[in-house]
């Protein structure tokens, strides 16, 4: 299976970066092909630029690579820390820039995009990694867990990615390396849960 893992964290000695080290040594043990895209990294510009807003096109070679990659992905991976409740702006450009009508989904013949759409996204699953200094109860009671319904029903359902899970690291800023060992293992788990090695039938048919 292709998986597009996409990163959107400025420190490459930040726990998102330990995230998603382990994220993509799972997926390379379990045999799937990683496409990988460390924004910062590679200058991934989140301006929207206004000829590409109205037209839905760009002639940028950057961008391009990312809409083919994430219209042929078997599964996505986001990794990111929870910034104002949202993603860093980097990665909201992505979604901006690459998500776009005719790459991620359409609206029927004739709607003008009022309607219901349709998704165009074939990833069987889509798994968001997030950390947050922030603690549970408060995300849940004053915010709402507004990273929650901003991936799974605004964007990846939006896009036809039904199979979604989403897990928060907490509190970053108060971890120990025990913590942090853990919440790696998790990460793997979940991972292996929903990417796992392809079973094989190692017995050949015989009469």
């Amino acid at each position: 299976m292709k998986i597009s893992v996409i990163f959107g964290h400025p420190y490459e000695y930040s726990f998102n970066s330990a995230i998603a080290e382990t994220v993509i040594k799972v997926l390379k043990e379990n045999g799937h092909t990683v496409i990988f895209h460390d924004l910062y990294q590679e200058e991934f510009s989140p301006v929207l630029p206004k000829e590409e807003l109205v037209s839905d096109h760009t002639n940028e070679p950057l961008v391009l690579r990312h809409q083919q990659e994430i219209k042929e992905a078997d599964g996505i991976i986001i990794i990111h820390p929870n910034w104002w409740g949202q993603p860093p702006a980097i990665l909201k450009g992505w979604v901006d820039r690459i998500l776009r009508e005719n790459v991620a989904y359409t609206f029927p013949k004739g709607d003008n995009g009022g309607g219901l759409p349709i998704g165009l996204l074939k990833a069987k699953a889509a798994l968001v990694f997030n950390t947050s200094n922030t603690p549970k109860r408060r995300e849940d009671e004053v915010f709402g867990d507004p990273l929650e319904r901003l991936w799974r029903d605004c964007i990846f359902d939006f896009c036809g990615v039904t199979v979604f899970e989403r897990i928060m690291f907490r509190v970053i800023a108060d971890s120990c390396e025990k913590d942090r060992e853990q919440w790696l293992l998790q990460a793997k788990e979940m991972v292996n849960r929903y990417f796992p090695r392809p079973v094989t039938n190692k017995y050949k048919q015989t009469e």
